[in-house]
C-alpha cells in the first residue's frame, strides 16, 4: 500500500496541507525518492487510519 493509492482522488496539494508537509516532499514520498521522518510517518498513518507498518513496510 502506498501513499498515492491511499490518497485516491484527493490532490497532492490538499494532502500535503493536511499532513503539514511540503508538496515537493509529499511527491518524493509517493515516488519513493525520499522516506519521511518517523514523526511524519506517524502523521500519515494516523490520517489514513493505518499503521506505519501497513503503509511503509508491508509489500
Amino acid at each position: 500500500m502506498n501513499i498515492s493509492e491511499l490518497r485516491g482522488s484527493m490532490s497532492q496539494k490538499d494532502l500535503a496541507k493536511e499532513l503539514h508537509v511540503s508538496l515537493s516532499a509529499l511527491g518524493k514520498y509517493e515516488r519513493g525518492e525520499r522516506t519521511p521522518r518517523d514523526n511524519v510517518k506517524k502523521r500519515i498513518a494516523a490520517y489514513f487510519g493505518k499503521t506505519v507498518q501497513e503503509i511503509f513496510y508491508d509489500d
